[in-house]
C-alpha cells in the first residue's frame, strides 16, 4: 500500500499527503486489510483499500460539520450547482461507481418533498467508491496507472464539493 500511494503521488504531487493505516497491525485479521486516504479538503478525502477482495478507490465527503452540511444542503438546492452534482454523480454511476452516505431517514424541512433532489438534501455524507477487483495488474506498477484513472474519474465530485461545501 505504501509503494502503491507513493507511486501515485510521483506520478501526480496533488496526491503526497496521503496516511496509510492496518499496515503492519497484529490485532485480529487487521493484516488482511490496509487502508489509505489522501486529503483534499477538510472531511474530502480519497480512500484506497485493499483486502482479499482485492482494491476499491473511492472518494468520501463525511464527519462533516454542521456549517459544511448546510452549503452542500444549499449548494444541491440551487437551481445551478444542483443540477451539476447530479449529471456528476450519474456520471460517476456509469461508470461503476456506488454512490452512497449518511442520509436523513426524512425529507428535509425547509424544502418540497417533491423537490428534483430531495434523495441528495437528505445527504449528512456523499461518498462514491468502485471496486477494482484482484486482477493480475494489482502487483505490479499498473495498479498505479489503475487508482490514477480512477481518482482523475472522481475529480470533477471532488472539485464541486471544494468549490460548495469546503
Amino acid at each position: 500500500m505504501i509503494g502503491l500511494l507513493n507511486a501515485v503521488a510521483d506520478a501526480d504531487p496533488e496526491y503526497e499527503d496521503f496516511a496509510v493505516w492496518g499496515y503492519g497491525d497484529v490485532l485480529l485479521d487487521a493484516w488482511q486489510r490496509q487502508r489509505a486516504i489522501v486529503r483534499l479538503a477538510r472531511n474530502l478525502e480519497l480512500g484506497v483499500r485493499f483486502d482479499l477482495d482485492g482494491l476499491e478507490v473511492g472518494l468520501a465527503w463525511w464527519y462533516a460539520p454542521s456549517t459544511q452540511i448546510e452549503r452542500y444542503r444549499a449548494a444541491t438546492a440551487d437551481p445551478g450547482s444542483g443540477p451539476q452534482l447530479v449529471a456528476i454523480l450519474r456520471n460517476l454511476e456509469r461508470h461503476g461507481f456506488a454512490i452512497t452516505g449518511d442520509q436523513l431517514k426524512r425529507p428535509l424541512r425547509g424544502h418540497p418533498t417533491d423537490h428534483p433532489r430531495a434523495d441528495l438534501l437528505r445527504h449528512r455524507s456523499l461518498i462514491a467508491s468502485r471496486p477494482l477487483g484482484c486482477e493480475d495488474w494489482l502487483h505490479t506498477p499498473a495498479a498505479a496507472n489503475q487508482v490514477l484513472t480512477t481518482f482523475h474519474q472522481l475529480r470533477p465530485l471532488a472539485r464541486w464539493l471544494v468549490k460548495h461545501v469546503s
